[in-house]
């Protein structure tokens, strides 16, 4: 029996030392097909335009296609989840936002994923800030113009929502205002767009990058950022502070995940590819463009900060008063 028990220990070593051989000869000869990036957002969105501007660069950088494959729905959470469960062997990557991996666990009841143990930090991408924009129609030409119709018409004014930010972002303007706004969510934020410059919907607090060329076309009127300072992006808008509205800091970030347990060797690979990519100045210039702040750090730093994030939006959402849907 001791004999029997020993070949059996002896197997399982062996079968242990094939699996890690395999694994990193796989981890070696990374990537040797086409890559998922997988998006909780729709084509057209921020998220969605500058993605598939880095993504260009890196399939050149890795010698392989990318593939962009959009997961609309849920706040996100349907993407996040079939990149939880997929293989980790950096072939299906999540790049996501603080919609994922900063709000949904105080946003949603039911969350299928875990935003920390369900996934392996990778490349932060930069920051997407956001503005608050209205429909023309709304006779407000300020953020104290636009309160004081609130105020003074109570229930009529509405805002629409396609992501966490908005989401946020409307609940606190509602709630550090004192006003009562009726919100109208939507998969993602070109379609609550379109709503919004349709006249069905009053406002909408939306990245730069999605929401400026209807501004720029007269679609819409652009009244504030949600970051706590002005925008170089927009410097002519003022911030949600500046326009008197108080305790108001908002900002969407952007990232690279793939799920949990990725060989380490493909996550520095990644990594070192997509932080060359966003810090050469000229690709940081175009994103700058499209409504984006790019810079990068080392995944260690992206777990640290999703940790310190998740900390953040728990307390912008109690303080905001939304109730878990």
């Amino acid at each position: 029996m001791l004999s029997a028990l020993i070949r059996n220990l002896r197997t399982i070593g062996t079968a242990a030392l094939c699996l890690a051989a395999s694994t990193a000869a796989e981890a070696d000869n990374y990537p040797s097909r086409n890559i998922t990036l997988v998006l909780p957002f729709a084509a057209g969105s921020g998220t969605d335009t500058t993605t598939r501007l880095i993504s260009q660069h890196l399939s050149q950088a890795l010698g392989v296609g990318i593939v962009i494959e959009n997961k609309a729905g849920a706040n996100g959470m349907i993407a996040a989840t079939f990149v939880a469960r997929a293989a980790p062997d950096g072939y299906t990557l999540l790049v996501t936002t603080n919609t994922t991996h900063s709000a949904n666990p105080y946003l949603l009841k039911s969350l299928t994923y875990d935003p920390v143990k369900d996934f392996t930090p990778i490349a932060r991408t930069g920051d997407l800030p956001f503005m608050l924009v209205i429909h023309p129609e709304v006779p407000a030409k300020t953020v104290g113009e636009l309160v004081a119709y609130g105020k003074a018409n109570p229930g009529k004014l509405s805002y629409a929502s396609g992501s966490s930010s908005a989401i946020v972002s409307g609940a606190t303007f509602a709630h550090n205002a004192g006003l009562d706004l009726l919100h109208v969510p939507y998969k993602s934020s070109p379609p609550a767009l379109n709503d919004v410059m349709g006249g069905r919907v009053s406002m909408m607090f939306v990245d730069i990058l999605t929401g400026l060329p209807h501004v720029n076309g007269n679609a819409l009127r652009a009244l504030a950022v949600t970051t706590k300072d002005r925008s170089p992006l927009v410097p002519n808008l003022p911030s949600m502070q500046e326009a008197g509205v108080p305790d108001f800091d908002i900002s969407s970030w952007q990232g690279y995940f793939g799920p949990a347990g990725m060989p380490k060797e493909i996550v520095t690979r990644l990594n070192a590819e997509i932080r060359k990519i966003v810090e050469k100045p000229e690709i940081k210039a175009q994103l700058a463009t499209l409504g984006m702040d790019a810079f990068s750090g080392t995944p260690e730093q992206l777990g640290t900060f999703v940790n310190e994030q998740l900390v953040l939006w728990e307390k912008l959402i109690r303080e905001a008063g939304i109730e878990k849907q």
